[in-house]
Parts: C-alpha cells; structure tokens; sequence
C-alpha cells in the first residue's frame, strides 16, 4: 500500500468518526428536546388536574414561580403549549 492509499485510509476512518460524533451529538440534542417536550406535557397535564404526584410539586411550583418572575407571556416565550399542542422542536444546526 503506497503513502497516498494510507492517506486516504486515514482521511476515510477519520471522517468515520467525526461523523460518529456527530449522530451522538444530534442523539443528545434530541434526548433533551423529549425530555423537554414530556416535561411540557407533565406540567400541563398537572395544571389541569388531571395527574398529581407530591414528586411533582416542587418542580411545578418552580415553574410557575418562574413564570411569574418572566411576565405574563412567559409560557409563549419558553415554548409551553396552553392549547394542549406541543411546542415545535428547537432549531438544528447543519
């Protein structure tokens, strides 16, 4: 195998990684938004009365007292859907 075949082999497995790296940052990135989205669907679902857990209680009354710090638009700001519909998935970087 000459320099330039060796090279190349390099070049290839190397851009096989960075492209691993890549589908393991854009795995994350969508983990989080289904967090984020299941934590959108918890708190509604609590606001409405229709799950209760004292597990949830604390974390609910954070954001509502956050909520109240950011104004009275905050829900439209961050994304929190108060018509039952779930918020659009953050913007990807390409």
């Amino acid at each position: 195998m000459g320099f330039l075949d060796k090279a190349k082999a390099a070049a290839e497995q190397a851009a096989a990684k960075a492209k691993e790296g890549v589908d393991e940052v854009q795995a994350k990135r969508n983990l989080t938004h289904a967090y984020e989205s299941l934590g959108r669907v918890a708190f509604e679902l609590i606001e409405s009365g229709e799950i209760a857990n004292e597990r949830l209680d604390a974390p609910a009354q954070e954001v509502r007292d956050l909520q109240e710090k950011a104004g009275s638009d905050a829900t439209e700001t961050v994304g929190v859907a108060t018509n039952g519909a779930d918020a659009p998935p953050p913007a990807t970087l390409s």
